[in-house]
């Protein structure tokens, strides 16, 4: 028990490094010390609880390392650091979180039973969550000190971190106080303070919390059984899963990035809170890395593209809501028809659903229990004015409340249950377009990544049982197809059974099975995310990556054994006996805007040649080529192409060619005394290869197969 008896005097010896800051609240809450107070109490009792047990049952187990090895421990005392510090000081010093039996895990934290270690550093995805979610612990435990701020939810994300806390209804977070805060974070890294780990019952949770309505609201909606864990770090106390890294100098670098707004919702009225965000790092080097790619990035925001090239814009008088200009919409219809395509290729049929829907609809799917929150209602307009049915009898007004759809899947349900079925005709694959609306939080809105209407590549497949293993092996290669030719590399992740799901046990265990297998056949690389599936049934997610190596979650395959279920679907099997079918969810896109903006940066705005707004500009040498260049222009729009003319006097000829590659047109087509003559263009690419001079309906014929074929290089191999 080496172990727990060194935390107390360890916090105790560097507390001091924080008090400094205390003053910085006008009345520091009496809450802080209160709560630090109980902490220590309960864990001064489960320090001994502990101490008692590894007295009483002392009992040797084995723990097999990386690599093979097998080692003696002891039960309730070693810990997976001590084992580390055996292997090697560099493991020890660079590891962030354990894997005990497949579980993330405490480095300090002793083992209990006989034990698969593994140690995971911030290289991997798993440690990245871990450092960064403790960062945010620390955050928060500044935000206290700080601002006197009651803290709500506070997770780690793909790139990095944000605590959401309450000031009250007019206070927010200044700019001028991002730098105090993160001067406080940087003290308590340098303080080093370790998080220790509580288990605590139902009611020890209420007395933490008893100032904290938010946390109290966590605790009756997540905590489930009659223990939970909480973790202390400093004077910080918090509700929470863990794990978490050993003490906070473990965190080389952090620094914060931006405070805005977002929501809280619960049953009553939403309440505003401050968000602040932040990124962290072991080392310096790594920060500085970062600083550079972030740079990179913002040269490539899309939102930036969007401006520059007038592709898409945003208008306060619709909020959540892109408007797609003639040049974005171009961009936005060459996706649709490239996945049009595969859908007629793949034996997919396009409908069309309604976007408002009865709430009863949600209510049988099983959406509005889970996600009610999210979507957008209203009350039908009361009349007087009552049109007569098709059947001639006049309808009662609407009563329902009703909600514009945040998915597809419901609607298909009632389309594939509109009339009999037969085993002859599935699967059946239904694709949608359709407008969806999801409302979220205002704070996490940003360009065409998190919108409240978009559409989505979406389709549902309803299959037999036995089709499930061949219709996943199709979309995985839908996925990689598509993926190709929009050059993003991409990894796989099979998210299982969460806590909330729907259904038996037995029906998830065997969808996880079909998954894993299709994967395994699929010969991807793949990861596992145990409980993070879909209520409703286990997923495939797939984050692919683009030219500056960023993830982005966009496409999914989905099992679902709810639905069909809950809709009452069947279909004549091959015996006359009626069946279920299974429905598969599956996007490959995503959302068609994200996966826009996801382009855009990737490309940096210099579009591919089948989904450039800018293919081809034609520049006349003099006014006396401008009607040719003109016919030019016409040849090209009358094939389908995009051609645009720069006949500007004022400008010299070679002052338009460097302006139409700055622009990134694809390609320039020079016209001058003698390519009129000869009826031909001659040829520049955006950078500024001199391809020479072509028959003009040569060159718009090689520009068509290029833009058919969708190759990423059409300037290289033109």
């Amino acid at each position: 028990m080496v172990l727990y008896r060194r935390w107390r005097p360890f916090w105790l010896r560097r507390s001091q490094a924080c008090e400094l800051y205390t003053a910085s609240v006008p009345s520091p809450p009496h809450w802080l010390s209160e709560r630090l107070g109980l902490f220590e109490e309960l864990w001064a009792a489960q320090v001994k609880s502990l101490a008692n047990v590894a007295r009483k049952e002392p009992r040797t187990i084995k723990v097999s390392l990386p690599g093979g090895q097998k080692v003696d421990a002891v039960a309730w005392n070693t810990t997976p650091y001590q084992l580390a510090q055996q292997i090697s000081l560099t493991l020890a010093n660079t590891a962030v979180v354990a894997q005990v039996n497949g579980e993330l895990y405490d480095l300090e934290r002793p083992l209990e039973t006989d034990s698969d270690l593994r140690f995971l550093t911030f290289d991997s995805p798993e440690g990245k969550a871990v450092f960064w979610h403790s960062s945010t612990h620390v955050l928060g435990a500044a935000a206290e000190q700080f601002l006197g701020a009651i803290l709500c939810r506070g997770p780690s994300t793909e790139y990095g971190f944000y605590h959401d806390f309450f000031l009250g209804k007019d206070r927010t977070v200044r700019g001028s106080e991002l730098s105090i805060l993160e001067q406080i974070c940087r003290e308590i890294v340098a303080a080093s303070q370790p998080f220790r780990r509580l288990e605590v019952s139902r009611d020890q949770l209420h007395q933490l919390f008893k100032d904290n309505r938010f946390k109290l609201h966590l605790i009756e909606e997540k905590v489930t059984g009659p223990t939970a864990t909480v973790y202390g770090c400093g004077m910080l106390v918090d509700l929470c899963r863990g794990p978490h890294l050993r003490h906070t100098g473990q965190i080389g670098e952090l620094k914060l990035l931006t405070n805005s707004s977002s929501l809280w919702r619960s049953s009553g009225a939403p309440e505003i809170l401050q968000r602040v965000s932040g990124i962290s790092f072991p080392t310096v080097e790594l920060l500085r890395d970062w600083e550079a790619r972030k740079e990179e990035a913002a040269s490539r925001d899309h939102r930036r593209i969007g401006k520059e090239q007038e592709l898409f814009f945003f208008h306060e008088l619709s909020p959540g809501s892109c408007f797609f200009l003639p040049r974005g919409a171009r961009v936005y219809n060459a996706l649709v028809a490239f996945i049009r395509a595969e859908y007629a290729r793949r034996g997919f049929s396009e409908v069309k659903t309604p976007t408002l829907f009865s709430t009863k609809l949600w209510q049988l799917s099983g959406h509005w229990e889970h996600y009610n929150e999210d979507m957008f209602t209203l009350q039908p307009p009361a009349t007087n004015r009552a049109a007569p049915s098709q059947s001639g009898h006049p309808p009662g007004p609407p009563t329902d409340t009703l909600a514009l759809k945040p998915m597809n899947c419901p609607a298909h349900c009632l389309m594939f249950a509109h009339r009999p079925r037969s085993w002859r005709e599935l699967p059946v694959r239904l694709a949608d377009f359709g407008v969806l609306h999801r409302a979220e939080a205002s704070g996490s809105l940003g360009g065409l990544t998190r919108l409240w209407r978009f559409q989505q590549d979406d389709a549902h497949i309803f299959c037999a049982p036995d089709q499930l293993e061949a219709e996943i092996q199709g979309c995985l290669d839908f996925l990689r197809s598509v993926y190709q030719v929009l050059g993003f590399s991409f990894r796989l992740a099979l998210s299982t059974r969460p806590s909330s799901f729907l259904g038996e046990p037995s029906l998830w265990e065997r969808a996880e099975q079909i998954l894993q297998q299709a994967l395994e056949e699929f010969g991807e690389p793949w990861d596992l995310n145990p409980g993070d599936g879909a209520f409703y049934g286990p997923k495939i997610d797939v984050h692919l990556h683009d030219a500056l190596g960023r993830p982005h979650q966009c496409g999914t395959i989905q099992l679902d054994f709810q639905l069909p279920l809950r809709f009452s679907l069947q279909y004549k099997g091959q015996a006359g006996a009626l069946e279920r079918p299974v429905l598969i969810h599956r996007a490959v896109l995503g959302s068609v805007e994200r996966l826009l903006g996801v382009l855009a940066e990737s490309c940096g705005g210099k579009w591919p040649l089948w989904l450039s707004p800018f293919q081809v500009v034609v520049i006349p040498v003099g006014p006396e080529q401008e009607e040719y260049a003109r016919q030019v222009q016409q040849s090209l729009q009358a094939a389908g192409l995009v051609g645009d003319l720069d006949a500007d006097p004022g400008m010299t000829l070679s002052r338009r060619v460097r302006r139409a590659q700055l622009a990134h047109y694809n390609f320039q087509f020079v016209v001058g005394q003698k390519e009129q003559s000869k009826r031909t263009v001659n040829i520049r690419t955006r950078d500024n290869g001199r391809l020479g001079e072509l028959d003009l309906t040569a060159a718009v014929q090689r520009l068509l197969e290029l833009q058919n074929s969708r190759v990423p290089n059409a300037e290289e191999i033109f």
